[in-house]
């Protein structure tokens, strides 16, 4: 069982990064994998004053296509999964969406309109 944890932070120019902390002093070693293919350039920057870790995972660019890309983080040493992320792209996905925001809506509109009706039945 591993010690570390890992927790994403944002997104931003390509690069998702995170915040690792650890148990340990020791430098964490960790794998970060996308379609079971290692992702390259992978940085890890301590931050002494917050006493943790700053993890840097670049987007490949073969990554970005149509629909949804899992990259998996993972602890070198034992192969334990400590977080994961995903990419969404393509119109297919967002329509998809779409979609289901509209059922949604729909779905609070009828428990709007019969809260209302209970309201009214029950004063």
């Amino acid at each position: 069982m591993s010690i570390l944890t890992v927790t994403g932070t944002k997104i931003i120019n390509g690069i998702w990064q995170g915040i690792v902390s650890s148990e340990s002093t020791e430098v964490p070693k960790l794998a970060v994998h996308n379609l079971d293919k290692p992702v390259a350039n992978v940085q890890l920057t301590e931050d002494h004053e917050q006493g943790h870790w700053l993890l840097q995972v670049p987007i490949p660019a073969e990554a970005i296509t149509e629909g949804v890309q899992t990259f998996v983080i993972t602890d070198a040493k034992d192969g334990t999964k400590l977080a994961h992320f995903h990419l969404i792209a393509g119109e297919v996905l967002g329509d998809d969406i779409r979609a289901e925001i509209d059922l949604l809506r729909a779905e609070l509109d009828m428990l709007k309109r019969a809260f209302r009706r209970h309201c009214v039945e029950t004063t």
